[in-house]
């Protein structure tokens, strides 16, 4: 049981199950606006420093972002466990609307309200991404980094990616590189 004093977290393995099923039928096409409202503003499993870090590493390990941030939210509470079970809560009932869809999709493709409604939908996600990031920004304010630094990296990565069309795994390796030796240099100047 929590105590007023303990932050929200899931009651119980099926609690963590459902709500991961019911965040990944919400997040078609914009997962990361749905992922940050539901478990930092609604659910309070996270702070927006914590969600910041936790999407950060799930980012640089290998799979799907979505799946990395479910494995750790359901180690954190629960163990293998947990994680196994955010996994299946992730994966199983999207899994097979996605089947449902492509096959649909594959009945109805040529047909131009289909195209047309296809690229409705990846404007729509572009903007749900753009809003969260500057949602996000936000929390920014707590980085040791001066805000500058953070936009100049910000910059970079949409260049990188968006103008150069360098592949996001050499894009994360370099400036995260230089983001990480940045703030090590300001963390340890503090210390001394």
């Amino acid at each position: 049981m929590n105590t007023p004093a303990d932050p929200p977290r899931p009651t119980s393995l099926l609690d963590l199950f459902v709500s991961f099923t019911l965040l990944a039928l919400q997040g078609f096409g914009g997962v990361l606006a749905v992922v940050q409202r539901e478990l930092v503003e609604r659910k309070r499993w996270l702070s927006k420093e914590e969600f910041i870090e936790e999407w950060a590493v799930a980012q640089i390990m290998p799979g799907p972002n979505v799946v990395n941030l479910a494995l750790m939210i359901g180690g954190r509470y629960f163990g293998l466990r947990g994680a196994l079970t955010a996994l299946a809560g992730m994966l199983t009932l999207p899994l097979l609307v996605v089947l449902l869809l492509a096959m649909l999709h594959a009945r109805f493709a040529d047909l131009p309200a289909v195209a047309g409604a296809l690229r409705g939908m990846a404007a729509v996600s572009a903007g749900m991404i753009a809003a969260t990031g500057l949602k996000l920004a936000s929390s920014l304010r707590q980085h040791p980094l001066r805000w500058w630094i953070s936009a100049v990296l910000a910059v970079l990565c949409v260049i990188f990616v968006v103008l150069l069309r360098l592949p996001l795994a050499y894009t994360l390796l370099s400036l995260g590189s230089v983001g990480v030796a940045c703030t090590y240099r300001v963390l340890r100047r503090g210390q001394a």
